[in-house]
């Protein structure tokens, strides 16, 4: 019979992870250092990771938890409008609101103004989840402030709000 150690387990090909204890030289970024694009890359996937996680339990999507912001401060407000306003690709948003209409949560009617437009609007059922999608988001934004610092987080909002304005 043979003697099968946790080695002999593995099979052919594959590597053993390496001891978490051990000790490893710290590495450099280089040039990456001292780009802004960089670090505020890093910080994007580390907010959207965590936004992921704390809303998952309603199945929500950065993007369409700002639509659905977007039209419950905005409502009538246009599918043009509302693409040009958070720079979404006009085809990408109609796949949403698709989306969001299918789930109940957005609806679109005929523009009073334009009849070769939609206005936007939160059905009943789209204002009570997002109720419950922005106390999550709250959470998220505690999260933030643990990571960031409430000072650094309000820093942040107030160097990035007119950024491309």
């Amino acid at each position: 019979m043979l003697n099968r150690t946790p080695e002999s387990k593995i099979g052919k090909g594959a590597r053993r992870a390496a001891p978490r204890d051990r000790k490893r030289p710290p590495l450099s970024l280089g040039v990456l250092d001292g780009h802004l694009g960089y670090f505020l890359r890093r910080i994007q996937v580390w907010v959207f990771q965590d936004f992921l996680r704390t809303l998952e339990r309603v199945d929500i999507r950065p993007a369409q938890y700002s639509v659905l912001a977007v039209i419950e401060a905005n409502p009538g407000l246009s599918q043009s409008d509302l693409a040009d306003f958070l720079g979404i690709e006009r085809a990408r948003l109609a796949r949403m609101l698709d989306r969001l209409e299918k789930r109940g949560l957005a609806k679109r009617k005929a523009s009073p103004r334009d009849r070769r437009s939609h206005a936007l609007f939160l059905t009943g059922e789209g204002q009570k989840t997002l109720k419950r999608i922005k106390a999550l988001a709250a959470q998220h934004e505690v999260h933030l402030t643990e990571k960031l610092g409430a000072e650094k987080r309000r820093a942040m909002i107030d160097m990035l709000r007119d950024f491309g304005r």
